[in-house]
Protein backbone atom coordinates (compact mmCIF):
# COMPACT_ATOMS: atom_id res chain seq x y z
CA UNK A 1 0.00 0.00 0.00
CA UNK A 2 1.57 3.47 -0.97
CA UNK A 3 2.06 6.16 1.52
CA UNK A 4 -0.43 8.37 -0.50
CA UNK A 5 -3.33 5.69 -0.54
CA UNK A 6 -2.25 5.14 3.73
CA UNK A 7 -2.91 8.96 4.27
CA UNK A 8 -6.29 9.17 2.28
CA UNK A 9 -7.42 5.93 4.67
CA UNK A 10 -6.45 6.99 7.83
CA UNK A 11 -7.89 8.83 10.99
CA UNK A 12 -7.97 12.63 10.36
CA UNK A 13 -6.23 12.97 14.17
CA UNK A 14 -3.80 10.10 16.07
CA UNK A 15 -2.37 10.99 19.45
CA UNK A 16 -0.34 8.75 21.00
CA UNK A 17 0.94 9.10 24.49
CA UNK A 18 1.02 12.73 24.65
CA UNK A 19 2.85 15.00 27.00
CA UNK A 20 3.09 18.65 26.14
CA UNK A 21 3.86 21.69 27.84
CA UNK A 22 5.69 24.78 28.43
CA UNK A 23 9.90 25.21 29.64
CA UNK A 24 9.78 20.76 30.58
CA UNK A 25 6.52 21.20 32.63
CA UNK A 26 3.67 18.96 31.36
CA UNK A 27 0.34 20.86 30.98
CA UNK A 28 -0.81 16.82 28.95
CA UNK A 29 0.03 14.20 30.25
CA UNK A 30 -0.32 10.84 28.70
CA UNK A 31 -3.32 11.37 26.43
CA UNK A 32 -4.41 9.02 23.48
CA UNK A 33 -6.65 10.05 21.09
CA UNK A 34 -8.47 9.36 17.94
CA UNK A 35 -10.36 11.34 15.07
CA UNK A 36 -12.31 10.04 12.55
CA UNK A 37 -12.07 11.89 9.00
CA UNK A 38 -15.25 13.98 8.48
CA UNK A 39 -16.20 14.27 12.45
CA UNK A 40 -17.03 16.88 14.78
CA UNK A 41 -15.22 16.78 17.73
CA UNK A 42 -15.88 19.22 21.02
CA UNK A 43 -13.13 19.59 23.64
CA UNK A 44 -14.19 20.86 26.80
CA UNK A 45 -12.08 21.43 30.24
CA UNK A 46 -11.78 23.63 32.92
CA UNK A 47 -9.35 27.02 32.62
CA UNK A 48 -5.56 25.84 32.12
CA UNK A 49 -6.58 21.79 31.85
CA UNK A 50 -4.77 21.97 28.76
CA UNK A 51 -7.52 22.72 25.31
CA UNK A 52 -5.26 25.54 23.75
CA UNK A 53 -2.13 23.44 24.34
CA UNK A 54 -3.45 20.33 22.79
CA UNK A 55 -4.76 22.46 19.53
CA UNK A 56 -1.29 24.04 19.57
CA UNK A 57 0.51 21.05 19.42
CA UNK A 58 -1.40 19.58 16.51
CA UNK A 59 -0.14 22.56 14.54
CA UNK A 60 3.26 21.82 15.86
CA UNK A 61 3.35 24.99 17.37
CA UNK A 62 4.14 23.47 20.79
CA UNK A 63 6.75 20.27 20.55
CA UNK A 64 5.77 16.82 22.56
CA UNK A 65 7.64 16.35 25.58
CA UNK A 66 6.53 12.33 24.64
CA UNK A 67 5.01 10.79 22.43
CA UNK A 68 3.41 11.31 19.07
CA UNK A 69 0.87 13.13 16.76
CA UNK A 70 -0.12 12.22 13.32
CA UNK A 71 -2.51 14.77 11.37
CA UNK A 72 -4.39 13.26 8.37
CA UNK A 73 -1.64 10.35 8.15
CA UNK A 74 1.31 12.23 8.50
CA UNK A 75 3.74 12.12 11.69
CA UNK A 76 5.20 15.53 12.69
CA UNK A 77 4.33 19.41 11.97
CA UNK A 78 1.51 18.82 9.64
CA UNK A 79 1.21 20.33 5.90
CA UNK A 80 0.54 23.98 6.52
CA UNK A 81 -2.32 23.79 3.64
CA UNK A 82 -3.88 20.49 4.72
CA UNK A 83 -5.29 22.17 8.14
CA UNK A 84 -6.50 25.79 9.17
CA UNK A 85 -6.99 26.96 12.73
CA UNK A 86 -8.87 30.08 14.18
CA UNK A 87 -7.05 31.48 17.45
CA UNK A 88 -9.35 32.98 20.21
CA UNK A 89 -9.93 36.46 19.33
CA UNK A 90 -8.44 37.68 22.17
CA UNK A 91 -5.06 36.60 20.71
CA UNK A 92 -5.68 38.84 18.18
CA UNK A 93 -4.58 42.58 17.27
CA UNK A 94 -7.62 43.94 15.81
CA UNK A 95 -6.56 47.74 15.62
CA UNK A 96 -4.09 46.17 12.88
CA UNK A 97 -5.03 48.22 9.70
CA UNK A 98 -6.17 45.77 7.39
CA UNK A 99 -9.43 44.89 5.52
CA UNK A 100 -11.88 41.75 5.71
CA UNK A 101 -10.27 40.86 2.03
CA UNK A 102 -6.78 41.37 3.74
CA UNK A 103 -7.64 38.67 6.16
CA UNK A 104 -8.84 36.13 4.38
CA UNK A 105 -6.07 36.48 1.85
CA UNK A 106 -3.77 35.72 5.02
CA UNK A 107 -5.36 32.35 4.59
CA UNK A 108 -3.49 31.08 1.09
CA UNK A 109 0.20 31.93 2.62
CA UNK A 110 0.50 28.14 3.64
CA UNK A 111 -0.09 27.84 -0.07
CA UNK A 112 1.59 30.45 -1.94
CA UNK A 113 4.15 31.79 0.47
CA UNK A 114 3.97 34.88 2.77
CA UNK A 115 6.46 37.35 -0.02
CA UNK A 116 4.70 35.61 -3.68
CA UNK A 117 2.23 37.74 -4.69
CA UNK A 118 -1.34 37.02 -4.59
CA UNK A 119 -3.25 35.67 -7.93
CA UNK A 120 -6.33 35.66 -9.49
CA UNK A 121 -7.09 32.04 -8.00
CA UNK A 122 -5.92 33.13 -4.01
CA UNK A 123 -8.39 35.80 -4.76
CA UNK A 124 -10.96 33.97 -5.98
CA UNK A 125 -10.26 31.77 -2.93
CA UNK A 126 -10.84 34.39 -0.34
CA UNK A 127 -14.29 35.49 -2.13
CA UNK A 128 -15.37 32.01 -1.94
CA UNK A 129 -14.49 31.66 1.52
CA UNK A 130 -16.14 35.16 2.61
CA UNK A 131 -19.13 34.33 0.76
CA UNK A 132 -19.29 31.06 2.43
CA UNK A 133 -19.55 32.76 5.88
CA UNK A 134 -21.86 35.86 4.08
CA UNK A 135 -18.84 38.65 5.01
CA UNK A 136 -18.53 38.86 0.88
CA UNK A 137 -20.08 42.40 1.30
CA UNK A 138 -17.95 43.77 4.28
CA UNK A 139 -14.48 42.62 2.35
CA UNK A 140 -13.58 46.49 2.29
CA UNK A 141 -14.24 47.23 6.21
CA UNK A 142 -11.41 47.54 8.38
CA UNK A 143 -11.41 44.84 10.68
CA UNK A 144 -11.90 46.64 13.15
CA UNK A 145 -15.51 47.88 12.78
CA UNK A 146 -16.31 44.49 13.30
CA UNK A 147 -18.91 42.98 15.69
CA UNK A 148 -17.48 40.05 17.56
CA UNK A 149 -19.29 37.89 15.46
CA UNK A 150 -18.50 39.30 12.18
CA UNK A 151 -14.85 38.92 13.14
CA UNK A 152 -15.12 35.51 14.28
CA UNK A 153 -16.82 34.84 10.25
CA UNK A 154 -13.28 36.53 9.20
CA UNK A 155 -11.23 34.00 10.97
CA UNK A 156 -13.16 31.23 9.82
CA UNK A 157 -12.53 32.33 6.02
CA UNK A 158 -9.31 32.75 6.69
CA UNK A 159 -8.85 29.14 7.83
CA UNK A 160 -10.83 28.13 4.85
CA UNK A 161 -9.42 30.20 2.07
CA UNK A 162 -7.07 27.02 1.47
CA UNK A 163 -9.69 24.71 1.55
CA UNK A 164 -8.24 22.52 4.47
CA UNK A 165 -9.27 18.76 5.50
CA UNK A 166 -9.07 19.74 9.33
CA UNK A 167 -10.28 22.76 11.03
CA UNK A 168 -9.37 23.60 14.86
CA UNK A 169 -10.88 25.79 16.03
CA UNK A 170 -9.72 27.75 19.75
CA UNK A 171 -13.08 28.99 21.65
CA UNK A 172 -14.93 29.98 18.29
CA UNK A 173 -17.95 30.74 20.20
CA UNK A 174 -16.85 32.63 23.47
CA UNK A 175 -18.71 35.97 24.23
CA UNK A 176 -21.06 35.34 21.18
CA UNK A 177 -24.81 35.42 21.67
CA UNK A 178 -27.13 32.46 20.79
CA UNK A 179 -27.97 33.07 17.67
CA UNK A 180 -24.58 34.68 16.11
CA UNK A 181 -23.71 30.70 17.73
CA UNK A 182 -25.96 28.77 15.84
CA UNK A 183 -24.93 30.69 12.76
CA UNK A 184 -21.43 29.55 13.33
CA UNK A 185 -21.98 25.88 13.76
CA UNK A 186 -24.47 26.12 11.07
CA UNK A 187 -21.62 26.90 8.94
CA UNK A 188 -19.53 23.96 11.09
CA UNK A 189 -22.09 21.59 10.29
CA UNK A 190 -21.96 22.44 6.60
CA UNK A 191 -17.54 22.11 6.60
CA UNK A 192 -17.96 18.41 7.99
CA UNK A 193 -21.00 17.93 5.59
CA UNK A 194 -18.55 18.45 3.12
CA UNK A 195 -16.23 16.41 4.51
CA UNK A 196 -14.05 18.94 6.84
CA UNK A 197 -12.49 17.46 10.29
CA UNK A 198 -13.85 19.92 12.98
CA UNK A 199 -11.99 19.80 16.21
CA UNK A 200 -13.18 23.03 18.16
CA UNK A 201 -12.32 23.92 22.18
CA UNK A 202 -15.55 25.53 23.94
CA UNK A 203 -17.48 26.00 26.99
CA UNK A 204 -20.77 24.98 25.90
CA UNK A 205 -21.61 21.98 26.61
CA UNK A 206 -25.14 21.76 24.61
CA UNK A 207 -23.13 22.66 21.69
CA UNK A 208 -21.65 19.98 22.45
CA UNK A 209 -23.96 17.54 23.16
CA UNK A 210 -26.29 18.87 20.55
CA UNK A 211 -23.80 19.39 17.56
CA UNK A 212 -20.91 17.43 17.86
CA UNK A 213 -20.02 13.38 16.89
CA UNK A 214 -17.84 12.92 19.63
CA UNK A 215 -17.28 15.15 23.37
CA UNK A 216 -13.18 15.37 24.45
CA UNK A 217 -13.38 15.59 28.34
CA UNK A 218 -10.19 17.52 29.09
CA UNK A 219 -7.88 17.71 32.60
CA UNK A 220 -4.56 17.52 31.98
CA UNK A 221 -5.32 13.95 31.05
CA UNK A 222 -7.97 12.51 29.14
CA UNK A 223 -10.86 12.08 31.11
CA UNK A 224 -13.40 10.33 28.81
CA UNK A 225 -13.70 10.29 24.78
CA UNK A 226 -16.68 9.55 23.06
CA UNK A 227 -20.67 10.26 21.66
CA UNK A 228 -21.70 13.13 24.05
CA UNK A 229 -24.86 10.92 24.76
CA UNK A 230 -22.36 8.70 26.30
CA UNK A 231 -19.54 10.46 28.08
CA UNK A 232 -21.41 14.22 29.07
CA UNK A 233 -22.98 12.96 32.60
CA UNK A 234 -22.26 13.80 35.83
CA UNK A 235 -19.58 11.60 36.84
CA UNK A 236 -17.18 12.57 33.94
CA UNK A 237 -17.94 15.96 34.16
CA UNK A 238 -17.22 15.97 37.65
CA UNK A 239 -13.84 14.76 37.27
CA UNK A 240 -13.13 16.60 34.54
CA UNK A 241 -14.04 20.23 36.14
CA UNK A 242 -13.34 18.84 39.60
CA UNK A 243 -16.38 19.97 41.26
CA UNK A 244 -19.99 18.10 41.78
CA UNK A 245 -22.19 18.73 38.67
CA UNK A 246 -25.83 18.28 38.17
CA UNK A 247 -26.27 17.81 34.36
CA UNK A 248 -29.90 18.74 33.27
CA UNK A 249 -31.44 18.19 29.80
CA UNK A 250 -33.83 20.61 28.25
CA UNK A 251 -35.35 20.74 24.82
CA UNK A 252 -32.81 18.22 23.93
CA UNK A 253 -29.47 20.70 24.68
CA UNK A 254 -26.95 19.73 28.39
CA UNK A 255 -26.34 21.73 30.87
CA UNK A 256 -23.93 21.65 33.93
CA UNK A 257 -25.00 23.26 37.26
CA UNK A 258 -22.79 23.79 40.13
CA UNK A 259 -23.53 22.19 43.48
CA UNK A 260 -22.06 24.73 46.39
CA UNK A 261 -21.76 23.18 49.39
CA UNK A 262 -21.10 26.03 52.13
CA UNK A 263 -23.75 27.54 53.79
CA UNK A 264 -26.25 30.11 52.78
CA UNK A 265 -26.38 28.21 49.01
CA UNK A 266 -29.43 25.82 49.10
CA UNK A 267 -29.68 24.63 45.47
CA UNK A 268 -27.71 24.65 42.40
CA UNK A 269 -25.99 27.78 40.68
CA UNK A 270 -26.17 29.26 37.92
CA UNK A 271 -25.01 27.56 34.25
CA UNK A 272 -21.88 27.33 34.00
CA UNK A 273 -19.69 28.75 31.36
CA UNK A 274 -16.36 26.34 31.87
CA UNK A 275 -13.00 26.58 30.34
Amino acid sequence: MSQTTEQAISPALTVRDLWAGYDGRPVLEAVNLQIDRGDMVGIIGPNGSGKSTLIKTVLGLVKPLRGDVSVLGSTGNPERHLVGYTPQTELVDWNFPVTVSDVALMGRYSRRGLFRRTTSEDREAADAALEMVKMLDLRDRLIGELSGGQRRRVLLARAMAHNPKLLLLDEPMAGLDATVQHQLLDLMDELRDNGTTVILSTHDLSCVSQRCDKAACLNHRLIAFGKPSEVLNEQVLGDTFGTHLLMVHLDGQAYAYQHHTHSGSDGPAEPQAHD
